[in-house]
């Protein structure tokens, strides 16, 4: 939760009252595009998922004009600092690593990660248990790093631009198993004829050291004004039924977390 895409700017309504968007302030909003069910490109060409539903909701609230703008994963937080776009929502989790380069809102959603492969194997998500395995995970995420730092010296890590060609090479048996978001994955590969033969394998994976705070919207550093928008419009739509009516579009369980 596809191919890479070029780095297109797509204006999206927000449902500003004319009046309002006319004194909004404009804010463009970065996002991958590719990472269903958070943030896709459906058929017609239309940015989907939670991810943008949220973002839009929260332009909504906070009064600005919003315009979304796509951009591979691995240039997302090069982008921002380049000033594309002036903040990111895309599933980006809040880290240590990340707070270096980027400031954050408080979070919008946590969901934990979890290992994937084919149904009836033998798998046990240990380091004997994996050892010599080949192991599906998307490029500069938290679940690389992860998966780097803990199983590194054990499994052979193939990483991926997108999560897309990470099921792919999983389906084709060119890896043992995958590494992602747990939502992602039921969402985006178990619940299609694609992953109908896969399963979860081992617990979720949530520690902060490498899973962070949950999932925020990224600024460049020092732009409070901005940050302090956010978290209001945030709290704003968690208050008002705005968000519930969101994650109910999307997921039958509160993916807000703890």
């Amino acid at each position: 939760m596809r191919k890479l895409y070029t780095i297109i700017a797509v204006a999206l309504a927000v449902g500003l009252a004319a009046g309002a968007a006319e004194a909004g302030q404009k804010v463009r909003i970065g996002t991958e595009g590719a990472y269903p069910p958070f943030n896709s490109i459906d058929k017609d060409g239309n940015l989907v998922g939670f991810d943008v539903d949220i973002a839009k909701a929260v332009c909504a609230a906070a009064e600005f004009e919003c315009e979304f703008v796509v951009q591979d994963w691995d240039g997302i937080i090069p982008g921002l600092l380049a000033k594309k776009y002036d903040a990111v929502v895309a599933s980006m989790s809040i880290t240590p690593e990340r707070k270096q380069r980027v400031d954050f809102t408080d979070k919008y959603y946590n969901t934990p990660a979890k290992f994937v492969a084919r149904k009836g194997i033998d798998l046990q998500i240990s380091v004997d248990g994996l050892k010599g395995k080949v192991i599906a995970v998307q490029r500069a995420t938290i679940h690389e790093n992860f998966l780097r730092d803990n199983y590194g010296d054990v499994v052979t890590v193939n990483s991926y631009a997108t999560q897309d060609e990470a099921y792919l090479d999983l389906v084709s048996g060119r890896a043992d198993a995958g590494i992602a978001d747990s939502v992602a994955i039921m969402d985006g590969f178990l619940g299609t004829d694609q992953g109908k033969d896969f399963q979860f394998y081992g617990p979720d994976f949530n520690d902060p050291k490498w899973f962070g705070d949950g999932v925020g919207i990224a600024v460049r550093k020092g732009d409070d004004e901005l940050r302090e928008k956010l978290n209001a419009a945030i709290a704003q739509i968690r208050s008002d039924g705005t968000y519930e009516k969101i994650n109910a579009k999307y997921f039958d369980f509160d993916v807000y977390g703890k």
